[in-house]
Formats: C-alpha cells, sequence, structure tokens
C-alpha cells in the first residue's frame, strides 16, 4: 500500500510539473510577442480609437449604461469592452497601453483554456500545442491592433463549450456545468450582441441532433440556466432601453440596437450602409491566413477528425474510467465532434451575412485545438510523421520563396530620404479601404525602401524557422520542431509590428493631435472635414470634443437625439465659422481641403501620413502659410 501511495504522490508530482513547464512556456510565448505590442504603434483612426473614446467617456462621464463617442450617444455596441477598458483606465490612466491590456490579457486567458481544455480532452502536449498556437498564430496578433470584442467573443465561447462537454460526461450535468455555459453564454451576449445566444445555442443543439441525444437539452437545468442568464444579461438592456427611449427624429436604443444593428446589419441593409462585405472565398481562406502557420497542419487534423467521427458512434456511451491522461476515447470524441461543428457554424453563420476579416476570429480556438490534438499525437509517434514532413517541406518551399522576395525586394528598393513622409510614397485607393489593413494595399515599389528592416526580417525569420523545422522533424524531434515556428513567429510579428509602426502616419493622427494640443487654448473649434472616424484620434488624443464637417456615418443616430451636441457642420455653418474670430483647427486630408480654406490664407500647424492640421489663425507654432 506504501508503494502505491508513493507511486502515486511521484505521478501527481510529475504531471504537476510538467503542467507547470507547459503553462511557463506558452506564458513566455505571449509575454515576448504580445507585450511589446502594448506600447506601440499609437492608436488608430476609426474603430480604434472611436472605441477607445467611448470607454474614457464612460469613465469621465460616470455612465456605464449609456457609450458616448465625442460627447454623442453611441448606441451600436454591447458594453464588456468598453467596461474592461474603462476599468483598465481607472487603474492605470488613459494609454496606449491600458487601452490594450484588457485584449491582450484576453488572448493569455485564451491560451491557457484552450491548454485546460486541450489537456483534458487530448492530453497535456495537445493542450500546450492548443495555447502555443492561438499565441502564436498571425490572426490573432493582428486583431488585438485593433479594440474589437471578437476574441473576447472566442475566449468566453471556449469557457461556455468546455462547461458543456463538462455536463454532457456527467451523470447528470452539475450546477456548476450548466450555470457556468449560463453565465458565458450572458457574457457573450454583453460582448457582442446576440450570438451570444445563436453561437452556443447552435453549435450545442446541433450537436444533440446529429448524436440523437436531444433529451440531454432536458437535463441542462434549463429553468435556473435561462434566470442566470437573464440575471446577467438583462439588466443592461433595460437600462440602456430606459436611458434612451424614442425621442425626437430618433427610435430609441432597443429599435437601432437590435432592428438596425443586428438584424439589418445580418442582411446587409443597416442604415448607414455598413463596411463593404469581404468575399466569401477571401473570408474561408481567412481561417488559414489567421492561424498561419499552423494551418499547415490543418489537413493532418481533418483528416484525424474524419476519423473521430467514425469511432464516436462506437465510442457513445462509453463511461470515462479517469485513468490516464486525459478523458479517454469516448470524451475525445465527443469533443472532436463538438470541435469541428464550432468553426463550421461560424463560417456558415457570417457566410449569409454581411461579413469582415476579424468574423473569423471566435472560430480559430476550435481549429487550434484539433491541430493541437494531431501535434500532441505525431509526439507520441516512434519514427518521423510522413504527412507531418510534408507539410513541413512545403513550408519550407514557402520560406524560401519570401526569403528570396523579400531579400530581392529589400535590397531593390532604396531607402526614403530622412524626414520623408510615408504618404507621399504611397497610391491612395479608398475603395479597398472597406478591408482592416486596405491601406497596405496601398504600398508602391518606392514606399518597400520605408519597410526595408520588416521586409527582410520576415524573409529571414521564415527561411530560418521552416528550416529548422524541418531539420528537427526529420530526426524524430517534433516538439523541437514546434518550438522553432514558435520562435519564428515572435520574430514575424516583431517584424509586423515594426510595419505598423512605419505605417503609423498613415492610420492615426497622433502627432497632429498632439501639435494641435500643443497650441489649443479655451474657446478654440477642432473640426474633422469628413467622417468622424477619419481623424478620431484628434478626439481621443486632445480629450476635446471635435466638429465634424459633412459627417453622415457612426455618430448620425446619435446626432438625431434633441440633446445631441451641436457639433455637425456643413458647408455654410463652417464658412461663418473659418471667418469668425474663433481660433479653428482643421484636420483634412491633403487632397480634400474645403472650399472656404482654400479662399482665404491659412496656416499649416502639422502635417503628417497625407493629413494635414490647417489654421485661420496664425500662432507662435506656425511655421508656413498655406493658401
Amino acid at each position: 500500500m506504501a508503494d502505491l501511495d508513493s507511486a502515486a504522490a511521484a505521478e501527481s508530482s510529475s504531471t504537476t510539473r510538467r503542467t507547470v513547464f507547459w503553462v511557463v512556456l506558452i506564458v513566455l510565448f505571449w509575454a515576448a510577442i504580445y507585450v511589446p505590442g502594448l506600447f506601440r504603434p499609437a492608436l488608430l483612426d476609426d474603430a480604434d480609437t472611436v472605441h477607445a473614446e467611448a470607454a474614457r467617456e464612460m469613465l469621465t462621464r460616470h455612465d456605464w449604461v449609456t457609450l458616448y463617442a465625442n460627447g454623442v450617444r453611441y448606441l451600436e455596441k454591447a458594453p464588456l469592452q468598453y467596461w474592461a477598458v474603462a476599468l483598465s483606465y481607472k487603474l492605470f490612466g488613459v494609454s496606449e497601453w491600458s487601452t490594450r491590456l484588457p485584449l491582450t490579457l484576453a488572448v493569455l486567458a485564451l491560451a491557457l483554456v484552450l491548454y485546460r481544455l486541450g489537456s483534458w480532452v487530448y492530453g497535456s502536449r495537445a493542450g500546450f500545442y492548443a495555447g502555443l498556437i492561438i499565441v502564436t498564430s498571425f490572426g490573432p496578433f493582428i486583431y488585438t491592433r485593433f479594440f474589437i470584442p471578437d476574441l473576447i467573443v472566442g475566449l468566453l465561447l471556449a469557457v461556455a463549450l468546455g462547461f458543456f462537454l463538462l455536463g454532457l460526461n456527467e451523470p447528470r450535468p452539475s450546477r456548476l456545468a450548466c450555470w457556468g455555459l449560463a453565465v458565458c453564454a450572458a457574457l457573450m451576449v454583453l460582448a457582442k450582441g446576440l450570438i451570444g445566444i445563436v453561437f452556443p445555442g447552435a453549435i450545442i443543439f446541433l450537436y444533440l441532433l446529429l448524436t440523437k441525444n436531444l433529451r440531454h437539452l432536458l437535463r441542462m437545468r434549463l429553468a435556473s440556466s435561462a434566470l442566470i442568464f437573464l440575471a446577467l444579461a438583462a439588466p443592461w438592456h433595460i437600462l440602456a432601453g430606459l436611458a434612451n427611449p424614442p425621442a425626437g427624429q430618433a427610435k430609441g436604443f432597443l429599435w437601432f440596437y437590435f432592428v438596425n444593428e443586428h438584424f439589418k446589419r445580418y442582411i446587409g441593409t443597416r442604415y448607414p450602409k455598413d463596411y463593404d462585405t469581404v468575399p466569401l472565398l477571401l473570408f474561408w481562406g481567412l481561417l488559414l491566413i489567421w492561424l498561419l502557420p499552423w494551418s499547415a497542419f490543418l489537413p493532418q487534423a481533418v483528416v484525424r477528425v474524419r476519423q473521430a467521427w467514425k469511432n464516436f458512434w462506437k465510442d457513445t456511451g462509453k463511461k470515462d474510467t479517469g485513468k490516464g491522461s486525459h478523458g479517454g476515447p469516448a470524451l475525445e470524441s465527443q469533443a472532436t465532434l463538438l470541435f469541428t461543428l464550432w468553426p463550421a457554424l461560424i463560417m456558415l453563420f457570417f457566410s449569409f451575412s454581411t461579413r469582415q476579416e476579424y468574423y473569423v476570429l471566435p472560430a480559430l480556438p476550435a481549429l487550434a485545438l484539433l491541430i493541437g490534438a494531431w501535434l500532441g499525437r505525431e509526439s507520441q509517434i516512434n519514427g518521423p510523421q510522413k504527412s507531418g514532413l510534408i507539410s513541413a517541406w512545403i513550408f519550407l518551399g514557402i520560406g524560401c520563396a519570401v526569403f528570396v522576395a523579400a531579400a530581392v525586394l529589400g535590397t531593390m528598393a532604396s531607402p526614403p530620404a530622412p524626414g520623408y513622409d510615408i504618404a507621399d510614397l504611397l497610391r491612395r485607393d479608398p475603395s479597398r479601404y472597406a478591408l482592416s489593413f486596405g491601406h497596405f494595399l496601398d504600398l508602391t515599389p518606392q514606399a518597400l525602401g520605408a519597410f526595408r528592416i520588416p521586409l527582410i526580417g520576415t524573409g529571414v525569420a521564415l527561411f530560418a524557422g521552416s528550416a529548422t523545422s524541418l531539420f528537427f522533424r526529420r530526426r524524430c524531434k517534433p516538439l523541437l520542431a514546434n518550438l522553432s515556428l514558435a520562435l519564428m513567429m515572435v520574430a514575424l510579428l516583431a517584424c509586423a509590428l515594426k510595419g505598423f509602426s512605419i505605417f503609423e502616419p498613415v492610420i492615426s493622427s497622433k502627432q497632429l493631435a498632439l501639435a494641435v494640443e500643443k497650441q489649443f487654448r479655451p474657446g478654440d473649434v477642432i473640426v474633422i472635414n469628413g467622417e468622424y472616424e477619419e481623424g478620431s484620434t484628434m478626439n481621443f488624443y486632445t480629450g476635446r470634443q471635435v466638429h465634424v464637417l459633412k459627417a453622415t456615418h457612426n455618430l448620425w443616430y446619435g446626432s438625431l437625439f434633441p440633446d445631441a451636441p451641436h457639433i455637425y457642420e456643413n458647408d455654410e455653418s463652417f464658412a461663418r465659422l473659418w471667418n469668425s474670430p474663433t481660433r479653428v483647427f482643421l484636420w483634412t486630408e491633403m487632397d480634400n481641403v474645403p472650399v472656404p480654406v482654400r479662399e482665404v490664407i491659412s496656416y499649416q500647424v502639422a502635417r503628417w501620413g497625407g493629413k494635414v492640421i490647417l489654421s485661420n489663425k496664425p500662432n507662435q507654432m506656425v511655421m508656413e502659410s498655406h493658401r
């Protein structure tokens, strides 16, 4: 008996050490990739600072129910991410890093959840790979450069389906499993609206339908779970409806939020018109792009999924023995089926709707789990896996091609002259800006000279990482091969961050805002020529309300309320303002200066990224006049 106790203690100690090792590795890779990105580049115009400003005004107004941006009701969005960032501001002050902190921590939380879920189902090494994949993939990093909630949705959905899987493997689903699922669904509703019900509900229902187990719904404590869901999700919606009733031309919060922002957005009739939709084939292809480099192993994961589906029917009804490092074959088959339905339903849901590139993000955790399961199994097989070697060879070919292209472009492109403005080297094509990264499609051969360092760095990282991965895979060391890919992504994403910083003048107006703030005096007015979101960093970085000239987009609905501030200018009112004694700072794109400004002497305050600040009054900072 003593020997058995000693062996059990030794096994427990070994498991604990292994868990600590895997978790520490995940945290180290997360820190290496995400911590530098907290501080740069500047927050961006459009959604990034519109949302950050809404969080800032939530704090300054002490109003945690109604969102405001630039002093105008901003009723489009659910509040959870704004609450998180407002709390970050309260704790750490308003800054770029405190804006990005909640999303950055959400990535770490998601990685740890995937580690725990993957370890339970497939074993600890598979769990480690699932967490590593989400931390080092291209898409999650890119979309923490923007203030959007889709990764938070992915995190909550992963936890929700983990609770469902837990209840599925209990004689009767426990309160923890059922109520935990209800809490996650409520938080998803508070993060991104009704998809918080649609996604987990559709995935669970279809799973139970396919497995002929719909009776399980009756065991899920539906009454108490519904009460918990409503207790968390309903109060904000009720309070927002009461705080924003129909008034004047506005139909109130409930109509705008549920009808316009949910149903009309889904069928493409939202007003004002939303961003253009991403082409369907590109949308599905983004699953591969956002999971790079790990999507190289997606075919192997798909093959394994087919086998798991076959095994499911014979495994159905088997009980978890509790032995081994994970849940056993029945649980593994159940989970694999569930993890397959998860991304499939999300992608199909948006295939019939307007869609953006980042709508893919909530599907990525499931694919990380499936790929992680295959990588974990690869580590248990003696000898090299043929399919793994094929993927490694293909990836090496891609790495070589990128290395050659980067070397040629990087050496041929001449570095720009000192003091250059990156915008002067681009060709503007607004038709591409429907995509999140449409501005990067403006790059020209001349502009590539500014990106020589990140360009060459990307090529070197891809070649070195893919070659090292193949080297270790051929020697039957898949762990080292996969860590090589992860290290490659540390370097590659550092190059991406450098590229963002170089491109900052085009996608942010921070420096223009700081130039205005140095000169601003009480009574002065800041005007954005165009949509508010085109120059929203002016509002955020100055902390001052801005006027907008001929704006019709994001702040349109809030402007219909009778108490909306008088910040909307047309050509006539702006001409009067520009020619009045009031000092005006005008943000405008250089090729779109308004007529009233062109007709009189104006003064250039600052110029950056193809945008300029003009003033109708001279001051001590003025360097030149502009006609």
